[in-house]
């Protein structure tokens, strides 16, 4: 596949050079309702609240460890503190993998390698949840780690095929291909030999994974990431919706909506799907690197690629909701979110619209170990749901593991909330016996 480096931009009406020229000058779409106000003559169907089914899978044991997870982690200084220690201590390889794997690893992750999570995907197939298993190794920066990683993606497409239980399969480009040249493409700088010969490696491995999807009828998701490589993986997400999206939604790309490009840039993915008759495969997700992005824009004097304010990034994902629905005939969307809101505003326009709760073409997805109010109760409603459980060694997934506990921290109440629940659920149980 012959590719032709993109260029960074903070124009909304272009996209990277890499793909034909995309559909111009269009409107700005605001949200016809605003973030706490359900479409009139609607009534709440699923209560967020109803721990007891949230924590049906867990025994009593098991809750309680739940609880004191969340009660640490609610304390700020501790999760800044934790997080330093083992950081030392993986650093001076003391011995420490038993007290990781029994805590924070078993709340967030399914296992170290694929046999292992066959008891948490059995665990969320009872309760019709589904589960997307995730190989979240970070950090590795060679090609044979390269390699590596598409094999273990290949697996979990493999074992995706072998059941329903598993609808989706994931991979992040940068665990495929290095930051660097990934940044190189998109910025335009002439690539040397052995840069393009690595380029040439990095597409051949998203075909591969992508194509294989396709042969084995599981769809994949490509996460986002940051924005100065995001224009070089948007454009390898549509070339492979176009080569394996025309049958059915195979590949999806992510949208995040704390980006103010995204909107736009949606409803113009939209039209050039439907122009080239092929199924728009979208994640929304409000976004995960706010810090980093708005400090390096700073830093590098270009425009904050970021929406002024958070009621800024609601309005934009409940409207990507209205206008995905609106567009089902072309587009199939999974809502990565534990914002109830947005979880019952969707619910609630697909109920106006006559939409069926298992209706294919719409999921609703959250992290293993948070948010199971959303998950369980939606599922045990008859909506599609999944999981995203990752998995892989221990001292490899630690970064994802510390931005979890960060994000819990940081999410305005997140932890809290979590805590909140199982509090309640314990309090429940008690009063039940």
């Amino acid at each position: 596949m012959e590719v032709a480096p993109p260029k960074r931009s903070t124009d909304m009406s272009n996209r990277s050079n890499l793909m034909p020229e995309a559909v111009q000058n269009l409107s700005e779409i605001e949200s016809k309702i605003p973030e706490g106000r359900l479409p009139d003559g609607t009534s709440h169907s699923v209560s967020f609240e109803d721990t007891s089914i949230a924590f049906s899978a867990q025994s009593d044991f098991k809750l309680r460890k739940t609880y004191w997870m969340f009660a640490l982690m609610n304390q700020g200084w501790l999760v800044k503190l934790g997080t330093f220690l083992i950081k030392i201590a993986l650093r001076l390889h003391l011995p420490i993998k038993f007290l990781i794997k029994n805590t924070i690893f078993r709340q967030f992750c399914g296992g170290e390698s694929i046999p292992d999570t066959e008891k948490t995907i059995q665990t969320l197939h009872n309760a019709h949840v589904g589960t997307i298993l995730d190989y979240s190794v970070e950090g590795e920066e060679t090609e044979k780690s390269f390699d590596d990683t598409t094999l273990e993606i290949l697996r979990t497409i493999e074992r995706a095929s072998q059941s329903p239980d598993i609808p989706f399969s994931v991979f992040k480009i940068t665990g495929l291909a290095s930051t660097e040249l990934l940044e190189a493409v998109q910025i335009g700088d002439s690539l040397d030999k052995v840069q393009k010969a690595e380029f040439d490696r990095v597409l051949k491995r998203v075909d591969l994974l992508c194509s294989r999807a396709h042969e084995r009828n599981v769809r994949i998701f490509i996460d986002a990431e940051e924005s100065w490589i995001q224009d070089t993986i948007d454009t390898l997400a549509y070339e492979m919706m176009n080569r394996y999206n025309h049958e059915r939604p195979v590949v999806y790309n992510t949208y995040q909506m704390y980006r103010w490009e995204s909107l736009p840039h949606l409803r113009r993915d939209t039209e050039e799907a439907r122009a080239k008759g092929y199924f728009l495969g979208v994640k929304l997700v409000r976004g995960a690197y706010l810090v980093k992005e708005r400090l390096r824009s700073h830093e590098e004097e270009y425009q904050d690629p970021i929406q002024p304010t958070k009621e800024d990034t609601d309005r934009d994902f409940n409207a990507a909701i209205d206008y995905c629905l609106e567009n089902r005939d072309t587009v199939s969307i999974c809502l990565g979110t534990h914002n109830e809101y947005s979880c019952e505003y969707c619910i609630q326009q697909m109920k106006r619209m006559g939409i069926a709760p298992n209706d294919e073409h719409i999921y609703f997805a959250q992290l293993l170990g948070m948010s199971d109010n959303i998950s369980y109760n939606l599922a045990n409603a008859g909506y599609n749901v999944a999981k995203y459980v990752p998995y892989g060694p221990v001292e490899a997934v630690m970064p994802y593991l510390f931005r979890r506990a960060e994000e819990n921290k940081s999410i305005a109440g997140q932890s809290s909330r979590e805590y909140t629940l199982v509090t309640n659920e314990l309090k429940r149980r008690r009063g039940c016996k």
